[in-house]
């Protein structure tokens, strides 16, 4: 069943990004012929003012599609010098128009972040976490390496700040050291009283690409915590930042793919994110629907900016290649040779090839480590 809670979860992420392309197609006045739920086969239709709306077989996500996008392919194998279009289609608008309307699908995902952070927000929730006090991990797992004990932390220091970011518990710990992998933490501590400061580097966990500085929480200090309450216009707010604070740690965790991390296990391809949506939901919702709420529009907005991010890359097969050949042609007022586009595509697909090639080798590897347990 959770697979079926996590499929649901991603086909509604893919079809609200392609409702963004859809939208604004229509705006700039390009026809949209067909908008479907689902690929393959088309089991139900209805046309509705000129758009033939779908409901398809295989049920992996949708599509929006618009007059003219074959005039490329058209114009490649014509050996046309530019690409011949229709007023009403893809290529017969304003570059800019279609530099918007590549970019919709993508800004559809980064407003359903926010929408789900403001949803989070406004609901509210409890949490179970440790306090701020910490032991040295080498005193619980033997001598695994702490930098924060090379640094000069002691088991009872309770972590008062972590750069400019106060702690008041162990959730705050994590959060602040996990994102931060190989930097300089300044880390303050209370030590009986006593205000202490350390310069401690992070390291990197090569396996999830998250920092660690070799300390564990003080599991018999356990406190629970309340989210603030928040009216609608907070909740927004709240969400318009929490968005945004993901959208620097995805940000930063493409930086981290080059630091040498094991990608097959920090990297998630198609089948393991469905398996955590699916979880996620599944678990969440057997504690109570306030927290299986929570933890579904928590994990979708995550997932939410990063297929954001993802399509906004200046790759010629994803949203991020229209948007990139339209500003060209916007700049230089000239349009840009099929041709040329055409090789420019081999880049893109062989950038999402090594992707894909990633994330299934991930995946595999996942779930058979999972059937050994």
């Amino acid at each position: 069943m959770k697979w079926l809670y996590g499929l649901l979860c991603l086909i509604f992420l893919i079809i609200f990004h392609e409702f963004g392309h859809f939208i604004a197609a229509k705006i700039f006045g390009v026809k949209v012929e067909s908008f479907s739920v689902g690929f393959g086969p088309v089991l139900l239709h209805k046309t509705i003012r000129g758009t033939d709306y779908r409901l398809s077989l295989l049920p992996l996500g949708g599509y929006c599609g618009m007059k003219g996008e074959k005039d490329f392919q058209k114009a490649l194998e014509n050996n046309l010098p530019s690409i011949e279009a229709d007023k009403d289609s893809l290529y017969g608008v304003h570059p800019l128009k279609r530099a918007l309307i590549g970019f919709s699908g993508p800004f559809f995902n980064y407003l359903f972040a926010i929408i789900a952070y403001s949803l989070i927000a406004g609901i509210g929730y409890s949490y179970f976490t440790y306090s701020n006090k910490i032991i040295i991990s080498d005193e619980l797992f033997g001598s695994t390496g702490s930098v924060a004990k090379d640094a000069g932390l002691c088991t009872g220091d309770k972590i008062i700040q972590i750069n400019n970011s106060k702690i008041n518990d162990f959730s705050d710990i994590i959060e602040n050291v996990s994102t931060r992998p190989d930097e300089d933490l300044y880390i303050q501590v209370d030590r009986d009283g006593k205000i202490l400061e350390f310069t401690v580097h992070s390291q990197l966990n090569k396996d999830s690409g998250t920092g660690k500085i070799g300390i564990a929480a003080d599991t018999n200090d356990v406190i629970e915590n309340h989210t603030p309450e928040y009216n609608f216009f907070e909740a927004i707010g709240n969400g318009f930042i929490e968005a945004n604070k993901a959208v620097v740690l995805t940000f930063k965790s493409f930086k981290i793919l080059f630091k040498g991390i094991n990608v097959s296990k920090a990297v998630s391809g198609p089948a393991r994110v469905t398996d955590m949506l699916g979880t996620t939901v599944k678990e969440g919702f057997s504690i109570g629907i306030r927290e299986g709420f929570v933890s579904m529009f928590s994990l979708m907005g995550v997932i939410s900016i990063s297929l954001f991010i993802m399509n906004l890359l200046p790759v010629p097969v994803l949203d991020g290649g229209i948007i990139l050949i339209a500003l060209i042609e916007t700049i230089f007022r000239k349009k840009v040779k099929p041709k040329i586009q055409y090789y420019i595509q081999f880049i893109g697909i062989a950038f999402i090839a090594i992707l894909f090639v990633i994330g299934l080798s991930g995946d595999i590897n996942f779930f058979i480590n999972k059937g050994r347990h």
